[in-house]
């Protein structure tokens, strides 16, 4: 049975206006160096006279996501105002990405800002970081876990929300069967999603895909939409994900539209034309951004950001009535 309405109106109260000029900003200043661990900010770069403090900036970024070239863009631009020196790395798997914190912890870095996607893995690690008295904060994934583990704030969205406001769009819409597609198994940010379609659109169903297989996520996609005429939309989790549905539908001369969670630069222009129905916005420069300042602004002043609250970046959805606020000239 479907969830009432309620959700939206918390949904409603997000500034799209506000949100969509922001992330203008964040895709303008979109970097092109990928995932690769690298030492950004610090000396007169620098826009205060604090001393150079290091922050580790830890994701679960797969490599080759142009999601994480949005938020690495922001970290790096919030590094060079601060004197930051910052260390990204990223690993997608739990483990690793937890083996990296460690690393963090070793080197005894000033400030930790790091992902939660798989919390069960993170927080043995994480807890050592806040025993460590090292600063961390929380981005992106883990906002119902990063308390629990220490850190002083979280930036990103509620996922489960910023599904039960794309089910609600879909209800609104009368679409029909609608695949969530999920790209990443144990990610709870992508689980979070998925279920809050679920609570307030009543014809999804969930499907996963391999997403560092491009292959596997198109011929999935591709033999259910074969296989089910009856799906009207296919719902993705990131950017590049709608592009590779978009090839699915075609392949299967299946009528279904695409929608998505997350842009790039290609997406903007496929709800531009068309191809792309519109997309929920969670301004990931934002995230990389504000995450860097909280640890400057711990380290030098002594201050926490969010008052023990998320400090949320979206929900926010982006379509052909205001794509053209965030495409560059």
């Amino acid at each position: 049975m479907m969830r009432k309405a309620e959700p939206m109106s918390r949904f409603s109260r997000v500034s799209v206006a506000a949100t969509s000029a922001m992330a203008a900003l964040a895709l303008a200043a979109c970097s092109s160096s990928g995932g690769k661990q690298t030492e950004e900010g610090g000396g007169s770069a620098g826009g205060v006279d604090t001393p150079e403090m290091t922050v580790a900036f830890i994701t679960h970024a797969e490599p080759g996501d142009t999601f994480w070239d949005q938020v690495r863009a922001g970290a790096e631009d919030a590094a060079k105002k601060n004197n930051v020196k910052l260390e990204y790395t990223a690993n997608p798997e739990g483990a690793q990405q937890a083996n990296l914190v460690q690393q963090a912890v070793d080197k005894k870095v000033d400030g930790i800002a790091v992902t939660l996607a798989k919390p069960e893995a993170m927080k043995g690690n994480v807890e050592k970081a806040v025993g460590a008295d090292i600063p961390v904060v929380a981005l992106n994934a883990g906002m119902n876990e990063w308390k629990d583990m220490g850190a002083l704030s979280f930036f990103g969205q509620d996922d489960e929300l910023a599904g039960e406001a794309a089910g609600e769009r879909l209800t609104e819409e009368k679409a029909g069967k609608t695949l969530c597609v999920i790209q990443e198994q144990g990610h709870v940010g992508l689980e979070a999603r998925c279920k809050g379609v679920a609570e307030t659109f009543d014809k999804s169903e969930k499907i996963y895909v391999k997403g560092t297989d491009t292959a596997n996520v198109q011929s999935t996609i591709t033999a259910k939409l074969q296989q089910d005429k009856s799906i009207t939309h296919v719902l993705t989790l990131g950017a590049p994900f709608a592009l590779i549905a978009q090839k699915s539908v075609k392949e299967a001369s299946s009528e279904a539209k695409v929608a998505t969670f997350d842009l790039n630069d290609e997406a903007l222009k496929q709800i531009k034309g068309g191809g792309i129905e519109w997309a929920v916005d969670q301004q990931p420069y934002v995230q990389g951004y504000q995450a860097v300042d909280s640890l400057w602004l711990r380290v030098n002043k002594g201050a926490s950001v969010g008052g023990g609250e998320p400090s949320f970046t979206g929900p926010a959805f982006v379509d052909d009535k205001n794509v053209d606020l965030l495409l560059e000239d």
